[in-house]
């Protein structure tokens, strides 16, 4: 075969592009995530002034709502590869667009009646669960108060995977910035009681959140209204009307991504139920190192979400080059992020570990040592997680959810959460056995994943040419 320069230039070219596309996608994106991380860190240091008690009551019905909410994000969020395979067709994209669109705010609306129904009965489920009675009552009025901020937040989502669909994603960056602002606005009114409304604590604080994601789902229709950019696609022209194949096909995709989703926030939380087996040393420990790790994980996730709309592009366009290239870019982004995370949270520990704790103190000794530990297993596990995330991200590009989700269970439930109970009580390494089996598992889900995408062409999730 002869060497063509011209040909090996214009496909160094194609990567440059790619790797431009993705990282202007990503960015924002990964921006984002971080945004709404700071949207719930404000809520918690607003809380953490009414007292432990109060604090306490919150954490245990926000972990129940969070549950129901991360499981209903999955299922709308596939709008974004539907939409992006319609923006990468090119035919029909404003019609199709729009249905789906409109079909991703049915299923909000379904999801959140659902979860309203649970979530009013907060206390009974949390006391169920085996809760402190006492701290289950204080849990129910916060939740009622906080759980009609679930349907504007879902419907938030499906606005959000519209712009990231359409490669405009820095509305969504802003508004969320703003709303930080708003959120801890609201929260010093109402919680504390200030211009004349009275201190409501906790329930305050519900509200709060519950107006903070209604500020985000009415400032980002407000966007899509006016701005000349979007306003051709007639978001929510006729949104009442059905268009059940289009609905069927939404749940069949996007129900797999909620359950992949709740399968690995489910083995994160039965983790801390498992550390507080060990004192509360170890779950101190414990909280700091998965809160850098969880901040760690938001940029290889904005990636694995710019990957699904690249890829999703791609797939609609019959491009077998340009899901290779979406793909693997997104890839070697994450992983070089999380290589270069792995080497600082184990060059310094101490660095990091100071922004929560004083590590010099010495009544914090036996965290720092403990969290020094599990930052280490942090460190070990981030190109596993990098690769994860962003293997799901790249497969959802090619509306391939079914499998994942199977991985999903298998890799963190099946082996890593057997793995955590034999290292943690078996061989007796406590909570460093825990961490060691979070990290099999996150390895075991990663390694299947990307086989799977290497994989592509012979499981005919390519359409052929």
């Amino acid at each position: 075969m002869l060497f063509d320069p011209d040909q090996k230039a214009h496909s160094r070219v194609a990567w440059l592009d790619e790797f431009q596309a993705t990282l202007t996608l990503g960015a924002p994106l990964v921006l984002t995530n971080l945004a709404q991380i700071a949207l719930t860190t404000t809520d918690v240091i607003v809380l953490g002034r009414l007292g432990p008690e109060a604090l306490a009551a919150a954490t245990l019905g926000a972990n129940l709502y969070l549950g129901l909410q991360i499981f209903a994000i999955g299922i709308v969020t596939a709008t974004s590869p539907m939409m992006a395979q319609a923006f990468g067709r090119r035919y029909r994209v404003v019609r199709d667009v729009r249905r789906t669109f409109r079909q991703g705010l049915w299923s909000a609306i379904l999801l959140s009646l659902l979860a309203w129904l649970v979530l009013w009965h907060c206390e009974q489920i949390l006391f169920l669960f085996g809760q402190d009675p006492q701290l289950a009552a204080a849990a129910q009025p916060f939740v009622r108060d906080l759980q009609w901020g679930f349907l504007p937040f879902l419907g938030f989502v499906v606005l959000r995977s519209f712009m990231s669909a359409s490669q405009r994603p820095m509305w969504a960056l802003a508004i969320t910035a703003v709303a930080i602002l708003f959120n801890v606005a609201v929260n010093w009114i109402l919680v504390f009681g200030h211009f004349g409304v009275p201190a409501l604590g906790l329930r305050g604080s519900g509200m709060a959140t519950s107006l903070s994601n209604t500020f985000l789902f009415v400032a980002t229709a407000i966007v899509l209204v006016t701005n000349r950019k979007f306003r051709r696609y007639h978001l929510f022209g006729r949104w009442w009307r059905p268009d059940w194949p289009r609905l069927t096909t939404l749940w069949r995709i996007g129900l797999p991504i909620g359950a992949t989703l709740g399968f690995e926030v489910t083995v994160f939380n039965a983790a801390v139920f498992l550390m507080g087996q060990f004192g509360a040393t170890a779950i101190a420990a414990h909280s700091i190192a998965i809160q850098i790790a969880t901040a760690s994980f938001m940029v290889p996730l904005g990636l694995g979400q710019a990957a699904t709309v690249r890829v999703g592009r791609a797939y609609g366009a019959n491009d077998r080059h340009g899901i290779a290239r979406a793909g693997w870019t997104a890839f070697a982004l994450a992983i070089s992020f999380m290589a270069t995370m792995s080497v600082t949270m184990m060059v310094a520990p101490h660095l990091l570990i100071g922004v929560f704790i004083d590590a010099g103190d010495p009544a914090n000794a036996a965290v720092v040592r403990m969290a020094t530990t599990f930052l280490f297993c942090a460190a070990v596990f981030q190109i596993a997680d990098g690769a994860q995330v962003v293997g799901a991200g790249m497969l959802r590009g090619l509306q391939d959810t079914r499998m994942p989700m199977v991985y999903a269970a298998l890799g963190y439930w099946g082996f890593g959460m057997s793995l955590s109970l034999f290292f943690a009580f078996y061989v007796g390494l406590e909570g460093l056995g825990i961490w060691i089996g979070l990290a099999a598992g996150l390895a075991i889900v990663a390694c299947m994943m990307i086989a799977r995408w290497i994989r592509r062409d012979r499981l005919g999730l390519v359409p052929g040419r």
